[in-house]
C-alpha cells in the first residue's frame, strides 16, 4: 500500500510538472557576479551587495537573479567537500532577501577550474546533496544549477555525470527546479546535443555571446587575446569596420573581419542561431533559458552595444525564452564604464532601455559630509564597505571566533611587512566635519605576542592632477595600547592624531600635507613597521565615534528632534533629517492630510545623533502619491514631531 501511494504521488507530480513545462518560471534577469567568489567563504566580499540591490534589480522589471557561486571553494575541499557554515550563513541571507523582495534566484555552481574534466564528478556528488539537504524546505523561488559551462568536456562524458548529480539531488529534494546544461562551454551546440532527461522539473540552459568578434572585442582572456580589437559595429556596417590589428593579422580574426562578419554580424544570423535552441526545446517539450548573454564594454561602441541587447533580448522575449544578462556590474555590466556603478546614478541608459528594463529617473550624485558615528567592522564589515582579503590563506581570518562582542573578529598572523587589510568605502567619504568635531577611531584589540605593532591608515583618492597621489594618514598602534596579555583592550584614537605619512605610488613620495579628508577612499590595517611572523593579534568593533554634530538644522533648539526636510517643497524626492538626543526606538511615518498612514520609512532602534532618510513620493512603494501636502511624523521616547511636506507637480 505504501509503495502504491508513492507511485500515485509520483504520477501526480509527473503530470503536474509536465503541464508546468510549458510555463516559464521567470522571464528576464541579471547575473550578480563578483559576490560569492573567492578562495573560501572568509575571503568573500559579502557586503558588496545587499537586499537593496536585489530590490533595485526587481524594480528594473526582472523576476530572477542568477547568482554565480564558486561553490567548490566554499567547502573544506577533497575528499569530503564539507560546506562551510559561514557560507550557509551568507547564502541563507540572500535567499531570505530574494524571497522577501519576491524574486527567483538560481544558485549557479560557477567553479570554473573544476569544469574542465570528468574529475568534477567527485566534488559535485559530495556538494549537491549537502545543498539539497540544506535548502529542500526553503522557498521554491530557489533553483539549483549543477555546473556552469562544462567547458572542455564532451557530451558523452558530461551527460552521465550530470544525470548522477541530478539523481543525488532528487534523492533528497524532489521539489526545487534544477538547471541543467550541455557540454562545450554551455553553448547552444552543447545543449542541443543533450538527451532529454526523464525528470520533468528541469530547465535547460544555454549561453549566448554571438558574434564573438563583437561581444568580446577588447577582451584579454580569449585565445588569441582581442585586446587590440575595438570599434567593431553591430550590425555589420562596411563603412565602419575597423582594420585588423597587426597583433591579430595571422589569426582567425582577420578572416572574420574581412569576410564572415558580413553574415555573422547581422540580426538574421543571431535569430537563426537562437532558433536552433528554440526548435530543440519545442521538439523535446522542455523549458529553456539563456543563462548568460552580453557584450564587453571596454572597446565596443555604446550605441552598437545597445542595439545588440535590444535585438537579442527582444527576440528571445518574443519567443517566450527567459534570459539573463551577464552581468550586473563589471566589464559586461549594466553601468557606465568607469563609474561608481551606483543604481540611481550610473546606469547605462541606452543599454538598459535596449533590454526593456524599467530604469529609475536620472539623478546626480552629491557627496555629503558624514556627521554621525558609523561602524567599519562589527561581526562583519559594515554596509557600504568592501573588506579586502588577507595576504594569504594562512595569514589569519577575517571571521575569527572568540570576538570581543558578537560572533566574529579579525585575526592577523604571519603577514609580510607592508601589507594591508582594506576596508574600501564603495563611495568615497567626506570625513572633514568629523575631524573638525574631534571624532575618534575606536576599536578593541587583543594580542598574545610581545612587541606587535600595527599601523592604522586612511587613504584619500587620487585626482586627475598628475602631481596628486593617494595620500596616507597613519597612526601606529603600540604594544602599550594592546599589551600582549591575551585580553581585549579598547583603543580610542582621535582622528586628529593621524599624521600625513606620504605615499607609495609606484615610487615613494614624501608628505606634502595634501591629504584630503573630503575624499577618503579607504581605511586599512597595515603591517607598516614590521611583519607578523610568529605574531598574533586580533581586532574587533572598529568604528568612527564621537559626539554627533549639531547645528546642521536651521531651526536648532525649536523642535524636539530638530527635524527638517530638504528640499521642501519637493518634486521627486526629499531627505528628512532628525536629531535624536539619546539612543531609542524611532518611527518615521508619512501620512496624508486625512491622517491615513501611507508609508513607514523608519521603524528601528537608532543611536543618538543626526539621521537622514529619503522619501520619494510616487515610487514603487507609494505609487498613488501625487502632488499635494503630506505630513511626516517622527516619534521616539513618547515624543512626536511633525513636518509638513509639499509635493509639487513633476
Amino acid at each position: 500500500m505504501k509503495n502504491f501511494r508513492r507511485f500515485t504521488l509520483f504520477v501526480i507530480l509527473f503530470f503536474t510538472f509536465s503541464v508546468l513545462q510549458a510555463q516559464n518560471i521567470f522571464n528576464k534577469g541579471v547575473n550578480i557576479t563578483g559576490w560569492f567568489t573567492g578562495g573560501n567563504a572568509r575571503s568573500m566580499a559579502f557586503s558588496k551587495f545587499g537586499k537593496e540591490d536585489i530590490a533595485n534589480i526587481k524594480s528594473l522589471g526582472c523576476d530572477f537573479i542568477r547568482l554565480p557561486i564558486e561553490l567548490h571553494h566554499m567547502t573544506s575541499g577533497a575528499p569530503d567537500y564539507t560546506i562551510d557554515t559561514l557560507f550557509y550563513f551568507y547564502l541563507d541571507q540572500v535567499a531570505d532577501w530574494a524571497d522577501e523582495v519576491g524574486i527567483n534566484i538560481i544558485f549557479d555552481n560557477h567553479t570554473i577550474e573544476d569544469a574542465k574534466s570528468t574529475a568534477v564528478e567527485a566534488p559535485l556528488m559530495k556538494i549537491w546533496p549537502q545543498m539539497a539537504a540544506h535548502y529542500k524546505n526553503r522557498s521554491t523561488r530557489i533553483l539549483y544549477e549543477i555546473l556552469n559551462e562544462p567547458n572542455t568536456m564532451i557530451a558523452k562524458d558530461w551527460q552521465p555525470i550530470q544525470l548522477k548529480v541530478l539523481n543525488a539531488i532528487r534523492a533528497i529534494d524532489s521539489v526545487h527546479t534544477v538547471v541543467v546544461t550541455g557540454a562545450d562551454w554551455g553553448g547552444i551546440g552543447g545543449m542541443v546535443n543533450l538527451k532529454k532527461l526523464a525528470d520533468p522539473n528541469l530547465i535547460y540552459s544555454f549561453h549566448f555571446y554571438d558574434p564573438f568578434l563583437f561581444t568580446h572585442q577588447g577582451a584579454g582572456w580569449p585565445d588569441p587575446p582581442l585586446t587590440d580589437l575595438g570599434n567593431v559595429p553591430f550590425p555589420y556596417d562596411a563603412a565602419r569596420m575597423p582594420v585588423c590589428p597587426a597583433s591579430l593579422a595571422n589569426t582567425w580574426v582577420k578572416g572574420s573581419l574581412t569576410t564572415s562578419y558580413k553574415i555573422d554580424g547581422t540580426a538574421a544570423r543571431l535569430q537563426s542561431t537562437l532558433n536552433s535552441a528554440i526548435t530543440w526545446a519545442k521538439n523535446n517539450k522542455v523549458r529553456i533559458f539563456c543563462g548568460e548573454l552580453g557584450v564587453y564594454n571596454l572597446k565596443s561602441p555604446v550605441d552598437d552595444r545597445a542595439r545588440w541587447y535590444k535585438e537579442v533580448c527582444s527576440y528571445l522575449s518574443s519567443k517566450q525564452v527567459p534570459w539573463s544578462m551577464w552581468d550586473y556590474q563589471g566589464g559586461f555590466g549594466l553601468f557606465n564604464a568607469g563609474s561608481n556603478e551606483q543604481f540611481e546614478y550610473d546606469i547605462n541608459r541606452p543599454m538598459a532601455e535596449g533590454m526593456g528594463f524599467t530604469i529609475p529617473p536620472v539623478k546626480t550624485y552629491v557627496m555629503r559630509a558624514d556627521s554621525v558615528p558609523f561602524d567599519i567592522y562589527t561581526d562583519f564589515v559594515a554596509n557600504g564597505i568592501i573588506l579586502g582579503p588577507s595576504p594569504s590563506s594562512s595569514s589569519g581570518d577575517n571571521f575569527a571566533p572568540n570576538a570581543n562582542a558578537g560572533k566574529y573578529c579579525i585575526y592577523m598572523t604571519e603577514w609580510p611587512q607592508f601589507n594591508a587589510l582594506d576596508f574600501d568605502f564603495k563611495l568615497n567619504k567626506d570625513l572633514s566635519k568629523l575631524v573638525a568635531a574631534k571624532y575618534n577611531l575606536e576599536f578593541w584589540g587583543r594580542c598574545e605576542t610581545p612587541q606587535t605593532e600595527i599601523t592604522l591608515r586612511f587613504l584619500d583618492t587620487r585626482t586627475t592632477d598628475p602631481k596628486d597621489h593617494p595620500w596616507r594618514m597613519d597612526y601606529k598602534v603600540t604594544p602599550a595600547q594592546i599589551p600582549a596579555d591575551g585580553k581585549w583592550h579598547k583603543v580610542v584614537v582621535p582622528i586628529r592624531n593621524f599624521r600625513d605619512a606620504g605615499t607609495w605610488d609606484g615610487a615613494w613620495f614624501n608628505s606634502t600635507n595634501s591629504f584630503d579628508w573630503k575624499a577618503v577612499d579607504r581605511f586599512q590595517l597595515v603591517t607598516e613597521s614590521m611583519d607578523l611572523k610568529g605574531k598574533r593579534i586580533w581586532f574587533d568593533d572598529i568604528r568612527i565615534n564621537g559626539t554627533p554634530i549639531t547645528g546642521l538644522t536651521e531651526n536648532s533648539g525649536m523642535n524636539q528632534f530638530k527635524a527638517k526636510a530638504f528640499p521642501n517643497p519637493l518634486t521627486s524626492e526629499t531627505v528628512i533629517e532628525y536629531n535624536l538626543p539619546a539612543s531609542a526606538n524611532v518611527e518615521v511615518i508619512i501620512f496624508d492630510l486625512t491622517g491615513r498612514k501611507l508609508q513607514t520609512l523608519v521603524d528601528t532602534h537608532e543611536i543618538a545623533g543626526i539621521h537622514q532618510v529619503r522619501w520619494m513620493p510616487g515610487d514603487k512603494n507609494t505609487p498613488n502619491q501625487k502632488q499635494g501636502i503630506y505630513l511626516c511624523r517622527i516619534s521616539s521616547a513618547g515624543k512626536n514631531e511633525v513636518i509638513k511636506l509639499v509635493v509639487n507637480e513633476k
